[in-house]
């Protein structure tokens, strides 16, 4: 057996509930609390320079350049750079956009649109019983399927998708309506997509874990053939 397999399997066996289960996955996400701060440094770096020197310019290098110091600090210490290049990724997209029309509140939409894909995404995944939590416990059985024959996950799976299309909307309520509003809003944008951005996340993973806590599915694994 493979080092690999043998260390997915640990993993695996490490969970006797889907509850159990999908809390972990979840965590494993979000890239705990280093990785959801790694995701908010560039937006503050971005919003606080465009603040202080109203430079469109100035403020894309100082949000890129604290990605990349980031991303540096994560390569000295050999640990997985995933949540840095997705905010490094995120913030060159944000510059993009506000370099191309020459307004700092244009480096939020990208943003915007971002969540309201997810959130139309994960509605539309609900809808049609194919909730996207459903996909996390297939990681762990080896059957990406077979929790859809079992309603009661279904139906917990939905309950858990809901929950991740709430800060979705939200943020989509509160910064589209301020992205429209006359004036450089690039301010108070950048401030709601700090404030709405990991906090909202832990709210969200925090409601996810109490509504977990209460059940004790049993996981039914996928017997090697």
């Amino acid at each position: 057996m493979s080092e690999t397999t043998a260390g997915s399997g640990r993993e695996t066996a490490a969970h006797d509930t889907v509850e159990a289960a999908v809390r972990a996955q979840l965590t494993k996400a979000l890239g705990g609390v280093r990785g959801m701060l790694e995701a908010a440094v560039p937006t503050i770096a971005f919003t606080g320079t465009y603040v202080v020197a109203e430079n469109i310019k100035l403020a894309v290098g100082a949000g890129i350049g604290a990605a990349v110091v980031l991303l540096a600090v994560r390569i000295a210490q050999r640990s997985s750079p995933q949540f840095v290049l997705n905010s490094l990724v995120g913030i060159a997209i944000a510059a993009f956009f506000a370099l191309r029309s020459g307004k700092a509140e244009d480096a939020f939409l990208p943003g915007i649109i971002l969540n309201a894909g997810y959130a139309a995404a994960m509605i539309f995944s609900i809808a049609v019983r194919w909730p996207v939590v459903g996909f996390i416990i297939g990681s762990v059985t080896g059957d990406p399927t077979a929790w859809r024959r079992d309603p009661g996950i279904v139906r917990l799976c939905s309950r858990l998708t809901w929950l991740l299309v709430l800060p979705c909307a939200a943020r989509v309520a509160v910064q589209y309506p301020i992205y429209l509003a006359d004036g450089d809003q690039s301010g108070l944008l950048g401030t709601a997509k700090i404030v709405m951005g990991w906090p909202l996340q832990v709210a969200a993973l925090a409601a996810m874990v109490w509504l977990l806590a209460r059940g004790r599915t049993p996981i039914e694994r996928e017997e090697p053939a």
